[in-house]
Protein backbone atom coordinates (compact mmCIF):
# COMPACT_ATOMS: atom_id res chain seq x y z
CA UNK A 1 0.00 0.00 0.00
CA UNK A 2 1.44 3.41 -1.15
CA UNK A 3 0.30 5.66 1.38
CA UNK A 4 1.37 9.85 1.29
CA UNK A 5 0.96 12.47 4.26
CA UNK A 6 0.66 15.97 3.42
CA UNK A 7 1.10 18.09 6.97
CA UNK A 8 3.67 20.56 8.30
CA UNK A 9 6.54 18.57 10.57
CA UNK A 10 5.73 20.87 14.22
CA UNK A 11 2.08 20.58 13.77
CA UNK A 12 0.64 18.95 17.16
CA UNK A 13 -2.31 16.41 15.18
CA UNK A 14 0.41 15.42 11.92
CA UNK A 15 2.84 14.42 15.11
CA UNK A 16 -0.25 12.34 16.22
CA UNK A 17 -0.91 10.87 12.80
CA UNK A 18 2.84 10.09 11.68
CA UNK A 19 3.51 7.98 15.85
CA UNK A 20 0.18 6.11 14.94
CA UNK A 21 1.80 5.16 11.47
CA UNK A 22 5.31 4.60 12.73
CA UNK A 23 3.20 2.66 15.49
CA UNK A 24 2.23 0.41 13.04
CA UNK A 25 5.17 -0.15 11.08
CA UNK A 26 3.14 1.58 8.00
CA UNK A 27 5.92 2.83 5.30
CA UNK A 28 4.64 6.46 4.57
CA UNK A 29 6.26 9.31 2.16
CA UNK A 30 5.60 12.72 4.08
CA UNK A 31 5.27 15.89 2.06
CA UNK A 32 6.28 18.81 4.05
CA UNK A 33 4.25 21.69 2.91
CA UNK A 34 6.88 24.62 4.30
CA UNK A 35 9.19 22.89 2.46
CA UNK A 36 7.55 21.59 -1.06
CA UNK A 37 5.07 23.73 -0.97
CA UNK A 38 1.32 22.82 -2.24
CA UNK A 39 0.80 22.13 -5.75
CA UNK A 40 -2.49 23.50 -7.25
CA UNK A 41 -3.50 20.67 -8.90
CA UNK A 42 -3.56 18.13 -5.65
CA UNK A 43 -5.68 21.02 -4.00
CA UNK A 44 -8.19 21.05 -6.74
CA UNK A 45 -8.43 16.85 -7.17
CA UNK A 46 -8.86 17.16 -3.07
CA UNK A 47 -11.11 19.67 -3.42
CA UNK A 48 -13.24 18.38 -5.71
CA UNK A 49 -13.08 14.93 -4.07
CA UNK A 50 -14.30 16.14 -0.64
CA UNK A 51 -15.60 19.64 -0.80
CA UNK A 52 -12.86 22.74 -0.77
CA UNK A 53 -14.88 22.95 2.91
CA UNK A 54 -13.91 19.79 4.58
CA UNK A 55 -9.80 20.75 2.75
CA UNK A 56 -9.74 24.37 4.43
CA UNK A 57 -8.59 24.89 7.95
CA UNK A 58 -10.62 27.47 9.23
CA UNK A 59 -9.84 27.16 12.82
CA UNK A 60 -6.69 27.86 12.73
CA UNK A 61 -4.49 30.98 12.98
CA UNK A 62 -3.37 31.36 9.57
CA UNK A 63 -6.87 31.51 8.39
CA UNK A 64 -8.11 33.67 11.31
CA UNK A 65 -5.20 36.42 10.71
CA UNK A 66 -5.66 36.61 6.89
CA UNK A 67 -7.68 40.26 5.96
CA UNK A 68 -11.20 39.73 5.59
CA UNK A 69 -11.10 40.61 1.97
CA UNK A 70 -8.94 37.36 1.29
CA UNK A 71 -10.99 35.23 3.39
CA UNK A 72 -14.44 36.48 2.49
CA UNK A 73 -16.98 35.21 -0.24
CA UNK A 74 -14.71 32.22 -0.59
CA UNK A 75 -15.61 29.61 -3.28
CA UNK A 76 -13.34 27.14 -4.94
CA UNK A 77 -11.00 29.03 -6.93
CA UNK A 78 -10.03 31.10 -4.40
CA UNK A 79 -10.05 28.97 -1.45
CA UNK A 80 -7.76 26.61 -3.71
CA UNK A 81 -5.44 29.79 -3.87
CA UNK A 82 -5.55 31.01 -0.60
CA UNK A 83 -4.53 27.59 0.63
CA UNK A 84 -1.94 27.22 -2.30
CA UNK A 85 -0.46 30.67 -1.14
CA UNK A 86 -0.83 29.67 3.13
CA UNK A 87 -0.34 26.21 2.83
CA UNK A 88 -0.88 26.30 7.14
CA UNK A 89 -4.41 26.86 5.98
CA UNK A 90 -5.07 23.73 4.38
CA UNK A 91 -6.66 21.07 6.88
CA UNK A 92 -3.75 18.48 8.56
CA UNK A 93 -3.18 15.93 7.75
CA UNK A 94 -4.43 14.77 4.29
CA UNK A 95 -3.35 11.21 3.69
CA UNK A 96 -3.59 9.74 0.07
CA UNK A 97 -2.92 6.06 -0.37
CA UNK A 98 -3.63 3.14 -2.75
CA UNK A 99 -5.86 0.10 -1.80
CA UNK A 100 -7.25 -2.99 -4.19
CA UNK A 101 -10.47 -0.60 -5.02
CA UNK A 102 -8.20 2.44 -6.41
CA UNK A 103 -7.40 5.20 -4.34
CA UNK A 104 -8.31 6.68 -0.96
CA UNK A 105 -8.37 10.51 0.64
CA UNK A 106 -7.97 10.93 4.48
CA UNK A 107 -8.48 14.31 5.86
CA UNK A 108 -8.19 15.15 9.38
CA UNK A 109 -7.02 12.31 12.21
CA UNK A 110 -9.27 10.21 13.07
CA UNK A 111 -7.81 6.67 14.57
CA UNK A 112 -10.84 4.95 13.74
CA UNK A 113 -11.31 6.28 10.40
CA UNK A 114 -7.57 5.54 9.56
CA UNK A 115 -7.59 2.42 11.18
CA UNK A 116 -10.95 0.88 8.65
CA UNK A 117 -8.80 2.66 5.47
CA UNK A 118 -5.23 1.93 6.19
CA UNK A 119 -5.49 -1.57 7.61
CA UNK A 120 -8.65 -2.66 9.73
CA UNK A 121 -7.45 -5.37 12.01
CA UNK A 122 -4.30 -3.86 12.45
CA UNK A 123 -4.97 -1.90 15.87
Amino acid sequence: MGITLYGIPNCDTVKKARGWLDGLGLDYHFHDYKKSGADEAKLREWSEARGWESILNRRGPTFRNLPDDERGDLDADRAVALMRNHTSAIKRPIVEYDHEDGKGLLVGFDEQEWSTALGGSLT
